[in-house]
Protein backbone atom coordinates (compact mmCIF):
# COMPACT_ATOMS: atom_id res chain seq x y z
CA UNK A 1 0.00 0.00 0.00
CA UNK A 2 2.89 2.37 0.74
CA UNK A 3 4.33 1.82 -2.72
CA UNK A 4 1.02 2.69 -4.37
CA UNK A 5 0.73 5.89 -2.33
CA UNK A 6 4.27 6.87 -3.32
CA UNK A 7 3.49 6.30 -7.01
CA UNK A 8 0.32 8.38 -6.76
CA UNK A 9 2.14 11.28 -5.10
CA UNK A 10 5.15 11.16 -7.46
CA UNK A 11 4.75 14.01 -9.96
CA UNK A 12 7.99 13.61 -11.93
CA UNK A 13 6.22 11.61 -14.64
CA UNK A 14 3.55 14.27 -14.99
CA UNK A 15 6.22 16.96 -15.29
CA UNK A 16 7.98 15.00 -18.05
CA UNK A 17 4.69 14.65 -19.93
CA UNK A 18 4.03 18.39 -19.60
CA UNK A 19 7.49 19.20 -20.98
CA UNK A 20 6.85 16.79 -23.83
CA UNK A 21 3.55 18.48 -24.67
CA UNK A 22 5.17 21.92 -24.58
CA UNK A 23 7.97 20.73 -26.88
CA UNK A 24 5.38 19.29 -29.26
CA UNK A 25 3.42 22.53 -29.38
CA UNK A 26 6.57 24.58 -29.96
CA UNK A 27 7.62 22.29 -32.81
CA UNK A 28 4.20 22.60 -34.44
CA UNK A 29 4.45 26.40 -34.22
CA UNK A 30 7.94 26.35 -35.74
CA UNK A 31 6.81 24.11 -38.60
CA UNK A 32 3.85 26.40 -39.32
CA UNK A 33 6.07 29.49 -39.30
CA UNK A 34 8.66 27.90 -41.59
CA UNK A 35 5.97 26.75 -44.00
CA UNK A 36 4.56 30.27 -44.27
CA UNK A 37 8.03 31.78 -44.56
CA UNK A 38 9.04 29.22 -47.19
CA UNK A 39 6.20 30.27 -49.47
CA UNK A 40 7.08 33.95 -49.25
CA UNK A 41 10.77 33.20 -49.82
CA UNK A 42 9.92 31.17 -52.89
CA UNK A 43 7.91 34.08 -54.28
CA UNK A 44 10.77 36.48 -53.51
CA UNK A 45 13.37 34.33 -55.28
CA UNK A 46 11.07 33.90 -58.28
CA UNK A 47 10.70 37.67 -58.51
CA UNK A 48 14.45 38.19 -58.25
CA UNK A 49 15.07 35.50 -60.87
CA UNK A 50 12.69 37.05 -63.37
CA UNK A 51 14.17 40.52 -62.77
CA UNK A 52 17.72 39.25 -63.31
CA UNK A 53 16.66 37.30 -66.40
CA UNK A 54 14.98 40.33 -67.96
CA UNK A 55 17.98 42.53 -67.12
CA UNK A 56 20.39 39.99 -68.63
CA UNK A 57 18.38 39.62 -71.85
CA UNK A 58 18.01 43.40 -72.18
CA UNK A 59 21.75 44.09 -72.31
Amino acid sequence: MTTINRLIQDESGATAIEYGLIAGLVSVAIIAALTALGTSLSDLFSSISSTVSSAASGS
